[in-house]
């Protein structure tokens, strides 16, 4: 039997006080919606199907691409509803009304229908690897064996809050001094090719011989005006080439993940946020009921960094011989003392999940310490060093002036 396909409708119409309203809601056909429609209080007046887009999504301008949020909001909401009694299908059917982005209300729908079908809602998430990683299907299949996917879908919803937060920390340490660094190189290049040259005509009249910073401050926006095109290509082709090449060639991406964690600050923050990821999902699978040694696959898997991928991996390797994890843990070398110490104290007292939990709050917070502590030191440093950089050119620029002043 075919199912049902769900679809947007726009509708008019007048509520019980007569005014006039607006607005969209999803139905199978027509009819259902004017009576969805009649049970709110709305009279209806007129009501046309959504025009789609582009891969099949309303709106008509495309698909919008789905973000970590969008996922996150989802079991969130989804999480709430299951907890509160509302049975699946009506909870995805409430949580997809209320999406804003179209894309991601069309992936619920699909998800909604194949779940009216009869499929399990793990396999049907299973269908959009993209937007719903292995471990997410993973942990929800083991709830929904357990006949407990309302506190699986909390405790997704809690992993998928806590990681989407500390990616967003490290992403806004990593892109802050960027940004700065390219604000700064604009304005160094405003004034080497459009006030130095201004300067320079000025001083031609002069007839006498330029202080030598005078003379580098002109000479370097002479090479600027003339290689200006070559400079930014060669840079532009270092980044696309770079971007290709870590994305292609795996020895390259595991060099710069090595390389990553060596840089001053930067790398202090990444190395937290792998031990904050190594706890919260372990902590995350571990109480769910999944084996210790599937846990550690997939927290190998979420590392984001081939450094404690592979640390993961001989932890993996040791526990299934046997081995206890904090021993473990302690030989790899990657990890802080303060982590083996936590885990030891959590096999022994048989707390292990409730304890990788506290190692994934600390480090978060950790995290977020080092990135306030990074943007606070960064501002002066940037201040100082535009104040060097602008300073030092007006001041060459302004020598003539001030020779010229002394010979007279």
């Amino acid at each position: 039997m075919a199912k049902t396909k769900t679809v947007t409708f726009q509708w008019e119409g007048t509520n019980r006080r007569g005014q006039k309203i607006t607005g969209e809601m999803l139905g199978e056909n027509s009819a259902i919606v004017k009576a969805q429609l009649r049970k709110q209080g709305i009279t209806p007046k007129k009501l046309k199907r959504k025009a789609e887009g582009l891969f099949g999504m309303g709106g008509g301008g495309g698909g919008k691409k789905i973000t970590n949020q969008d996922i996150s909001i989802f079991l969130r909401q989804l999480a709430t509803m299951t907890k509160a009694g509302v049975p699946l299908m009506q909870g995805l059917e409430i949580v997809a009304d209320g999406l804003e982005n179209p894309t991601m209300q069309k992936l619920v729908i699909n998800v909604k229908d194949d779940v009216g079908a009869g499929n399990d809602f793990a396999s049907c998430l299973k269908k959009y690897p993209d937007q719903f990683d292995q471990l997410t299907c993973a942990l929800i299949e083991s709830g929904e064996q357990a006949g407990a996917l309302e506190q699986m879908l909390d405790r997704v919803a809690v992993y998928k809050e806590k990681s989407e937060a500390l990616k967003q920390k490290i992403s806004k340490a990593l892109k802050y001094p960027i940004t700065i660094l390219v604000i700064a190189t604009f304005v160094t290049v405003i004034l080497l090719v459009k006030v130095i040259p201004t300067f320079e005509t000025m001083f031609s009249s002069f007839g006498s011989e330029l202080p030598g910073p005078t003379q580098v401050v002109v000479a370097m926006s002479h090479w600027l005006q003339d290689n200006w095109i070559i400079l930014f290509g060669s840079i532009a082709g270092v980044i696309v080439g770079m971007k290709q090449a870590v994305k292609k060639i795996p020895r390259v991406a595991n060099e710069m993940d090595k390389l990553k964690l060596k840089l001053p600050i930067i790398g202090s923050i990444l190395q937290k946020g792998a031990v904050a990821r190594f706890g919260r999902v372990l902590s995350t699978t571990f109480a769910a009921g999944v084996p210790l040694v599937d846990a550690l696959q997939s927290v190998a898997e979420a590392s984001g960094n081939v450094v404690y991928r592979d640390a993961i991996l001989k932890i993996r390797d040791d526990v299934s011989t046997g081995i206890q994890m904090n021993a473990s843990i302690r030989a790899t070398g990657v990890f802080p003392s303060m982590v083996a110490q936590m885990v030891a104290i959590g096999e022994e007292s048989g707390a292990l999940d409730a304890m990788l939990d506290k190692i994934a709050t600390y480090y978060e917070d950790e995290v977020d310490n080092l990135v306030d502590g990074m943007t606070a030191m960064i501002e002066p440093l940037v201040m100082a060093f535009l104040g060097v950089v602008v300073g030092g050119m007006l001041i060459a620029m302004y020598l003539p002036i001030f020779a010229m002043g002394d010979a007279m």
